[in-house]
């Protein structure tokens, strides 16, 4: 399956800015949250470069949904905003988001383009969707300020 290149409007993503990471050492994080495992559709290991938030990302498209490589994602858009990949993880469980799990076949594709690092098992996936409502609950985080007088 080759590589395809498209912009963000044939994608139906949206054309804001994000960002992503690789796996942290708290994988227990990672294990704990429920996900959704992806068919052996050969359909669904067709990877494609999308623009999103201004930026190329690694995606496939299942059931005519894009879903980005959130550890790409994590490290292009999100990793100055939060501690690690496993409190992205958090949020996506408060948010209610259940991501998708990558087959065999899409960990490899993704690993040999450089959207995952090569030691690497597992990814997950977000539609563009889910990952604004996660990069907007990451960019509005509120803080208590506390004055003393």
């Amino acid at each position: 399956s080759g590589l395809v290149e498209f912009s963000a409007n044939d994608a139906s993503c949206f054309a804001f800015g994000i960002d992503g990471s690789s796996p942290s050492s708290n994988a227990t994080a990672v294990l704990q949250q429920p996900t959704t495992h992806i068919q052996s559709d050969p359909s669904a290991n067709e990877c494609k470069l999308v623009e999103y938030r201004g930026q190329k990302v690694a995606a496939f498209i299942i059931s005519g949904e894009t879903m980005l490589c959130l550890p790409q994602a994590f490290e292009l858009f999100l990793k100055h905003l939060v501690g690690g990949l496993h409190t992205v993880y958090t949020k996506l469980k408060r948010l209610d988001i259940v991501p998708l799990v990558c087959n065999v076949e899409q960990v490899r594709i993704l690993r040999g383009l450089g959207a995952i690092q090569p030691g690497v098992n597992r990814c997950k996936l977000l539609c563009c969707k889910d990952f604004d409502i996660l990069y907007r609950d990451c960019t509005t985080a509120r803080y208590n300020v506390i004055c003393v007088t």
